[in-house]
């Protein structure tokens, strides 16, 4: 056993073959379970390459069944995807055992579908050497087109199509090739050119494929979706199959539904497809087909479909008034010369709209703010929290569910720690919580995964005590009232959010230790993050006399509303309480005061020595804003002062927590955020814009740091962000929150600085308008307008910023002066922004 061991600790594959060969049956499963026992115990041990190999050549050659035999190859630290199927067989000829393919399709099943590469070779080769056939799950299919993908880096590649004809799975698992999810990303292309699209080509031409077959894949992959880059494949193998009439005419309904519903680059397929097909198609289908093409956000399609109209209603001018009627739903595209040309061709073949009366709008059509939710009440039952805590490990930390398992922490483990510890101990384990911490050990994550440890190990509490005492125990002394009127105090050098909120969980590790807590102060009565003023005042008279836990005050505080309430004020001095005069003080106007804001250009960090590759993908500089305590304030948390850091340098924080750490203080928290919104359109970061509904759902002067972050997030790389941008700008003007001007006005700026891709800001505020907020977003065109019109070339995207404004301008029926407009108009020629320009400054002149 132990020379085995050895074997497998050195990856000494011959060594182990030469071991096993003379061993009885009895012997080697008696061997196998202590084989399965030492792995199971070596859990901080990885088996890649040779130690892989050793150890399926030791399991093959000991255990009984595919199932044992799976089970111990298919652990996650067990990687097959550089072990060697060769020795294994051998292996398995040897002992004569008769489940290798069997072994190979449980392994097969076990393939992580995202990284079906890992180990398919190896279960590719057990199939092939017992001539089995292949399973055709999603992951050993990814695995094959990965295969073919990578045999460009073999030492001496085949041509694909020699590769492919040759190919035993080639047969079984084609027809999955076009029902895998996302497979096309690894089969666009194989090094020197040659790509599986053109060799399936080929061997279609040649007969060795059913082109028939290949045809119908291709429109039913098609017809499925995928994303953009995985669906090149397919449109470079439609293109290569070139389709005949009678073939398009085939599958015509098809066509036809791509044609309407499909992405951009397969309806465009679709329609030349359509279009090569002539005659034979059925004429109504393509006319009700075009009414959806005609409403489509692609120019390029939208233009060839109206030619197409044109030449159907000229080779049948008996259908050619229901073709112009057709013609004339185009009049609702959003570009002018789409629309234009639509109602001229409309015209042509015969249609005469009805005489309708328009009637101006003066102003947004928005449904009125409804208030933020409650928050969901606080957690009384240990299953709860442990589901709540599983949810947090498992990623961010969504501020409501991070503060209601706090609140839900101090709560339970005074009131059930036996119970609480128990559920809490497995969850912990899975996520390996408290692994790492001595990496990162002032950390909040290191911070939080204390507190849970010591929820889940009550008695074993002592260590952590003395760091939680000095995470406590750095807070400089402050006096009760932290931002009273008085001399500046220089802000600390720890980023306040970690510093606050690293105090906080050391408070609350430390208030486990009591009996029957009643809960955090700070516990948000608002899915904002806000605490009512009316509920922190029961909670302080609930209280009495009992402790108040200093920073679960301080946040409770932080947490109220901007404003003077003299009555609850009043009754909260009456309290007789330290904590109740400051609550009374706050309410009277004693509380964090809004910054000073100034905004900053800002340009990249210095370059490293040496090769610094990030340094060249920085953008050259951006825009941020700078924020400081007023003068005579003091602000000894720091959360008044933002300072502005060169691009790729400056504090990490959690910044998904800042709306619910200040929620009533929208400037503060948009200045911190800016940065990540920032990187979102300048750098393609992806996931920052989610926050900013949360953040429009503040309150609080939001100024100059509201308005630019509004307007990166319009700019984000990312649809996602930039539909959270149009949530949060509707949220804010239904409110009456939105500084459209000013919006406009730094959008304009930076993308006239190159700061920004101004073409992405097109839609998000094209929704806006069908949502209804056209006012607003003509105040905001008509203030990014005049930056934008003043250089020499304007940006891309102005034009259909000007033919939005032309819009929106005369829905709304307001003139509003857009400097340097007349001037744009007055150039000679005909470009797009030159047209534009003139069409809106004759809707001005209207």
């Amino acid at each position: 056993m132990t020379d085995i061991l050895r074997c497998l600790t050195l990856g000494d594959v011959s060594t182990a073959v030469s071991l096993l060969h003379p061993l009885d049956e009895p012997t080697r499963r008696a061997l196998g379970d202590e084989v399965v026992a030492h792995v199971r115990r070596r859990r901080d041990y990885w088996w890649a390459g040779r130690e892989a190999t050793t150890l399926a050549v030791v399991a093959v050659g000991t255990l009984s069944t595919a199932t044992k035999t799976a089970e111990l190859l298919g652990r996650r630290a067990v990687g097959l995807g550089g072990a060697d199927h060769e020795p294994v067989i051998a292996a398995a000829r040897q002992r004569g055992v008769p489940w290798l393919a069997d072994l190979a399709y449980r392994l097969a099943e076990r393939l992580p579908r995202a990284r079906a590469w890992d180990g398919w070779h190896f279960v590719a080769g057990l199939l092939v050497a017992e001539n089995a056939p292949p399973p055709t799950g999603d992951a050993f299919v990814a695995g094959w087109a990965h295969s073919l993908w990578m045999a460009r880096y073999e030492s001496r590649p085949r041509p694909l199509l020699d590769r492919l004809r040759a190919d035993p799975f080639l047969d079984p698992l084609l027809p999955r090739l076009f029902e895998v999810d996302g497979i096309g990303l690894d089969t666009m292309f194989n090094g020197a050119g040659q790509g599986v699209p053109p060799a399936l080509a080929a061997l279609a031409a040649q007969g060795r494929l059913d082109r028939t077959a290949l045809l119908d894949g291709v429109l039913g992959r098609l017809l499925r979706g995928d994303r953009p880059g995985a669906l090149r494949m397919f449109l470079a193998l439609h293109d290569l199959l070139a389709p005949t009439p009678a073939e398009v005419t085939a599958r015509a309904s098809g066509y036809l539904r791509l044609l309407a519903d499909a992405p951009g680059p397969v309806a465009v397929l679709a329609q030349r497809a359509l279009r090569g097909a002539g005659g034979e198609l059925e004429l109504d289908a393509v006319v009700d087909a075009a009414r959806v093409v005609l409403g489509r956000p692609e120019k390029a399609l939208v233009r060839a479909q109206l030619s197409w109209l044109d030449r159907l209603a000229r080779q049948h001018p008996e259908r050619a008034a229901e073709i112009g009627a057709v013609l004339a739903s185009g009049a609702a595209q959003p570009s002018a010369d789409l629309r234009d040309r639509a109602l001229a061709l409309a015209h042509r073949h015969g249609h005469r709209p009805a005489a309708t009366v328009t009637a101006a709008v003066a102003g947004d059509e928005l449904p009125p703010p409804a208030p933020p939710a409650l928050a969901p009440p606080p957690i009384t039952d240990v299953d709860e929290l442990v589901e709540e805590v599983s949810g947090l490990l498992g990623g961010q930390w969504p501020a409501l569910t991070l503060e209601r398992v706090l609140d839900g922490l101090v709560r339970l483990a005074t009131r059930e720690p036996d119970r609480l510890a128990a559920a809490l101990r497995p969850v912990l384990r899975r996520a390996q919580v408290g692994d790492y911490d001595h990496l990162r050990a002032a950390s909040l994550t290191a911070l939080f995964g204390g507190v849970l440890r010591a929820a889940a190990a009550p008695g074993e509490t002592g260590h952590r005590h003395e760091q939680w005492s000095r995470v406590l125990g750095q807070s400089s002394p402050r006096t009760k009232r932290l931002f009273r009127r008085r001399s500046g105090v220089e802000p600390p050098q720890q980023p306040p959010l970690t510093r606050l909120y690293g105090c906080r969980l050391a408070e609350i590790g430390q208030r486990m230790d009591g009996s029957d807590d009643p809960g955090l102060l700070a516990a948000p009565t608002s899915v904002t993050g806000a605490v009512d003023p009316a509920a922190l005042y029961e909670r302080l008279a609930a209280l009495g006399g009992g402790p108040v836990w200093r920073w679960d005050l301080t946040q409770a505080l932080l947490r109220l509303p901007v404003g003077v309430d003299d009555a609850l004020a009043t009754r909260a001095a009456a309290l007789g309480t330290p904590a109740g005069n400051e609550l009374a003080g706050w309410l009277r106007g004693d509380a964090l005061p809004a910054p000073v804001q100034e905004m900053v250009t800002v340009g990249r960090r210095e370059r490293r020595h040496g090769y610094d590759y990030t340094y060249d993908r920085l953008p050259e500089r951006r825009t941020l804003v700078a924020t400081t305590p007023p003068e005579g304030f003091a602000d000894p948390l720091g959360l008044l002062t933002v300072p502005v850091h060169p691009i790729g340098q400056g504090p990490s924080e959690w910044s998904d927590l800042w709306p619910a750490l200040l929620p009533g203080h929208r400037g503060v928290v948009a200045a911190r955020l800016l940065p990540g919104l920032a990187s979102a359109a300048q750098e393609d970061a992806d996931g920052f814009g989610a926050v900013l509904p949360q953040l429009a759902e503040g309150t609080g002067v939001g100024g100059p740091a509201l308005d630019l972050i509004v307007a990166y997030g319009l700019c984000a790389r990312f649809e996602a962000d930039r539909v959270a941008t149009l949530d949060a700008l509707l949220m804010l003007a239904a409110a009456g929150d939105l500084d459209a001007p000013g919006v406009g006005g730094r959008l304009g700026a930076l993308a006239a600085d190159d700061q920004v891709t101004l073409t992405r800001a097109v839609t998000p505020l094209r929704d806006a308008v069908a949502a209804g907020a056209r006012l607003s977003v003509w105040r905001l065109l008509a203030a990014a307008l005049p930056p934008l019109l003043s250089r020499p070339n304007a940006p891309r995207g102005t034009p259909d910023l000007l033919a939005l404004a032309t819009e929106t301008a005369s829905a709304t029926g307001v003139r509003i002066e857009v400097p340097g407009l007349a001037d744009v108009a007055a150039r000679g020629g005909s470009s797009r922004l030159v047209r534009e320009a003139r069409r809106l400054d004759a809707a001005l002149a209207a």
